[in-house]
């Protein structure tokens, strides 16, 4: 089989050897998804075994860092060299860095492991997408891409348990073990089943912008990570931090416009398909990061709901957006890529508005409701941006705007992980400055962070039901004003979408062509 050419589409052979490369695919899909979620429940066994409590934030800081900014040029080398050779890296740095995590023997060196993995995880998700591009016809991909995304959906509802079981019953360094028997399934069955022809030729690699690119993001994400958390956002520290990043990033352009094969080539933001679905994708991160984050928050903190229900109402989102995503292919192929997405927009606006009405008398089906609803509408948008993406160029392309694609709703979940937040500790930070003359400001929490601690009864004895009461209505006021926060970002997601113009899918368009879409 050829994935550049897709010779092979209609043969026997093609479509017998594309089971299996699918399933290796998206195997190593949900060990990477597994390991952005595992490690949650793990972290008191982890900083017990290892200290550095204030640190851990930076396990998954440090993960989502490196894996957003190398994107865009695993994309690049992947026009290069083939999908194949940087799956193949990809994998072995994630194994690598399990494996160094597994037997880290101080916070640290942990840390600095995570990183490894998400240097290998930055290769593994947007190549995954890639292939399924090269390997099936635009008909196709929406159910498949649904696959992918049903992945992600189960591994945010299993990784968690799946923490918690290793920690309680084995041990946390397991959590990272395990990866590798099933790395080594997925690399095996690879190296087996896929095939490609790539056209070799010279190529010059452009080091400075790979760079200056990584550098600048590196900075930028790093400080609306930890922005109002380490440093203050108007601190020397974060001003310099954001200088640096803008300055490297507006070096970097420069250096694109001059280079023979630039890593991220400018073109991707002159064409209006792929500038109204990256735009969309950089929502999409906005909603999803949200959503995962104050839904949880709000369902166990103003509903007073455990942490299993919490999990399984966020689980509703999981489930509409691989379904809607799988059911897309048969719209879009009927009435085009961005009325598709528009009809996902939609319904994306009218579930951030359920989200937005919730209150402290809500129930918790309602929004188990709106999170579904959410989610039907993000399937309904990020498939067909998606395969619109993959479809307006040729295989020599496709790696590089697959993963800017990619690239911008890694960098939307780290904007919006600090926008959110900021609006929310906004919110609660006022609430408690002014607090009602009934109730006594000598029990309220000296901070946002002592919030769960009022709610849960794990604060300071003689916290009285007044106090709970109004701890838990600024709690819901933080909440309330995140989601209207989203809601905002759900209908810039569809002037996102109208900036797309109307491409038609062409019904019988194989894989490996760039003439899918006119």
């Amino acid at each position: 089989m050829s994935t550049k050419t897709g010779e092979k589409q209609d043969g026997i052979g093609f479509r017998s050897e594309r089971g299996p490369v699918l399933a290796a695919i998206m195997l190593c899909t949900g060990l990477v998804a597994l390991d952005s979620t595992i490690i949650a429940t793990a972290v008191p066994s982890v900083v017990g075994d290892l200290g550095g409590f204030s640190q851990f934030p930076w396990l998954f800081s440090i993960y989502l860092l490196t894996q957003a900014v190398t994107v865009p040029i695993y994309g690049k080398l992947a026009d290069v060299f083939g999908r194949k050779p940087v799956m193949f890296f990809g994998i072995a740095a994630f194994l690598l860095g399990s494996v160094l995590c597994g037997v880290a023997w101080s916070m640290p060196a942990l840390i600095l492991f995570r990183a490894i993995q998400g240097i290998g995880a930055g290769a593994v998700q947007p190549i995954s997408i890639t292939m399924v591009g090269d390997l099936y016809s635009v008909e196709e991909r929406a159910r498949v891409q649904g696959y992918l995304a049903s992945v992600w959906g189960v591994s945010a509802v299993v990784g968690p348990t799946l923490g918690g079981v290793f920690s309680e019953y084995v041990s946390w360094r397991w959590i990272f073990f395990i990866n590798l028997p099933l790395g080594a399934v997925a690399a095996w069955t690879l190296a087996r089943r896929f095939k490609e022809k790539v056209a070799r030729g010279s190529h010059r690699i452009d080091y400075l912008g790979a760079v200056l690119l990584t550098a600048g993001s590196s900075l930028l994400i790093l400080g609306l990570l930890e922005g109002g958390v380490a440093w203050s956002w108007g601190s020397p520290v974060s001003l310099a931090i954001f200088a640096g990043g803008a300055a490297m990033l507006i070096a970097f352009v420069f250096v694109e416009r001059r280079a023979v094969e630039p890593i991220l080539p400018l073109w991707v933001f002159r064409h209006r398909v792929l500038t109204g679905a990256n735009l969309a994708a950089l929502g999409i991160g906005t909603l999803t990061i949200g959503l995962s984050s104050y839904v949880p928050t709000y369902a166990q903190g103003v509903l007073g709901t455990g942490a299993l229900v919490a999990g399984f109402t966020l689980a509703a989102l999981s489930i509409g957006w691989p379904l809607a995503a799988a059911l897309s292919g048969r719209v879009y192929m009927r009435i085009g890529f961005r009325d598709t997405a528009l009809i996902g927009g939609t319904i994306t606006v009218a579930g951030a508005v359920l989200c937005a009405v919730l209150g402290q008398e809500s129930h918790i089906w309602q929004v188990a409701t709106a999170c579904l609803i959410v989610g039907v509408g993000l399937g309904l948008i990020s498939s067909p941006t998606m395969v619109a993406v993959q479809s307006v160029v040729g295989w020599e392309r496709r790696g590089v705007v697959t993963a800017t694609n990619m690239f911008f709703r890694s960098i939307g979940s780290t904007v919006g992980a600090a926008v959110l937040g900021a609006v929310s500790n906004a919110t609660l930070s006022d609430r408690f400055a002014h607090p009602p003359a009934s109730v006594g400001g000598d029990h309220l929490p000296k901070s946002v962070d002592a919030t769960s601690d009022v709610l849960t009864g794990q604060g300071a004895g003689g916290v009285s039901s007044a106090v709970t009461t109004f701890v838990r209505g600024a709690l819901n006021d933080a909440v309330h004003n995140a989601f209207l926060t989203a809601l905002v970002v759900a209908v810039l997601i569809v002037g996102a979408v109208l900036l797309m113009p109307r491409v038609r899918a062409t019904t019988g368009a194989g894989p490996g062509t760039g003439s899918e879409a006119h």
